[in-house]
């Protein structure tokens, strides 16, 4: 096994050995028929399997063994394409063993979860792309992981989730035999190419939310922070997803001339690199967005406590107005209230019971004392 390499930056397609180009015609091979898989044949979790020459497909063999075998027989311009879906840690270790895979690199495909790379171990370049989609329903985005191997006759691609949709890009591969014939290089475009449009949707269902967060911010609704939060979680996870790709297509971009890549590969390539550069621009975009709408609520949150603390604080002043008035005519009525009570008590023995100035004493002596009361909360602005 080759010892991984990290040290100089090297083009991702300086890892793949140049074939010669294909022939115009493809050979004829009487020995193997060319009939595809059926669903009983197939095994659970091989999706396809494929033998291409001049960038035709000559043979589906019904297993891995039997492809390998088709690239024994002498014929240099032959590749295989093998698509697997979660295969089991066994079934990825015969083909490691077949086709002579790293084995980090097959432990980093078995365990999944990986971040998006590159990595070159030998002849054999090992990727890690991160598909995603918007799920329209759900309003989220899914992130799917696809692992490739790919060397000079062979590319493998193991799925773990229903993301990429890999079949589109081999049809369109196999509409394009000029294109297919240029080997896993092209192979490999075409990979990226599919995950970079996969994500314009991505783009323009975020922009969608983040619309919609701007109108809830301002429309004052309670739930709309933790929206925030989870959509600014989903725009950091897919710029992890594209991040990545920036620095693949550049390390790609910077090996065209060194290792002979064919120009209108290197035209598409370019151009996928521009579509990697617009998302991540927009994706930053988001980001700082959301942050700033996430400031903007914060404020407005504060704005409306602080409102409702005026409120509150305004109506316990009012309340207090209301109760000072009630005290102070409370107080006021409690004079007179005192003075009769003491008056009116039936007691045989009691001063100024027989005394004919008593009773109009006793009215006048109220209404000064509820005078001198009322003079009194009137100056303290209680009434």
């Amino acid at each position: 096994m080759s010892d991984r390499r990290r040290s100089a930056p090297r083009a991702a397609l300086s890892t793949l050995t140049r074939r010669p180009r294909a022939a115009a015609a493809v050979p004829r091979l009487p020995d193997r028929p060319a009939t595809p898989l059926t669903s009983v044949d197939r095994p659970a979790r091989m999706v396809d399997n494929a033998v291409y020459a001049g960038g035709r497909r000559i043979a589906t063999p019904a297993s891995p063994a039997e492809s390998h075998e088709w690239l024994t027989e002498g014929y240099e311009d032959r590749m295989v394409w093998l698509g697997l879906y979660r295969p089991d840690p066994a079934a990825l270790g015969e083909l490691a063993e077949q086709y002579d895979l790293p084995e980090l690199a097959v432990e980093d495909a078995i365990k999944a979860h990986q971040r998006p790379k590159f990595e070159r171990y030998g002849d054999t370049l090992f990727v890690v792309l991160k598909a995603a989609r918007y799920l329209d329903d759900a309003e989220e985005v899914d992130f799917g992981e696809l692992h490739l191997f790919l060397g000079r006759d062979f590319v493998i691609t193991v799925r773990h989730s229903e993301s990429p949709d890999l079949s589109r890009v081999r049809r369109r591969l196999e509409s394009d035999p000029g294109l297919l014939a240029q080997g896993s290089e092209a192979v490999l475009y075409a990979i990226l190419d599919a995950v970079v449009d996969g994500y314009a949707p991505v783009v323009a269902g975020l922009e969608n939310d983040i619309d919609e967060i701007e109108v809830e911010v301002f429309r004052g609704d309670p739930q709309v922070s933790r929206r925030i939060y989870e959509l600014s979680q989903e725009v950091v996870d897919f710029q992890r997803a594209a991040q990545p790709l920036t620095g693949i297509l550049a390390a790609i971009t910077a090996g065209f001339e060194k290792y002979g890549v064919d120009e209108e590969l290197r035209s598409y390539l370019r151009d996928v690199a521009d579509h990697v550069t617009q998302v991540t621009e927009r994706v930053e975009g988001f980001r700082l967005q959301l942050r700033d709408i996430l400031t903007v609520n914060a404020t407005l949150v504060a704005q409306r406590q602080n409102e409702e603390i005026r409120e509150l604080t305004e109506t316990s002043l009012a309340q207090g107005e209301e109760v000072k008035k009630i005290s102070a005519w409370a107080a006021i009525l409690f004079a007179p209230t005192l003075v009769g009570t003491v008056y009116g008590m039936n007691f045989t023995h009691m001063p100024e019971l027989d005394w004919r100035l008593g009773y109009p004493l006793a009215l006048v002596l109220m209404l000064m004392v509820s005078v001198v009361l009322y003079l009194v909360f009137k100056r303290r602005d209680w009434i």
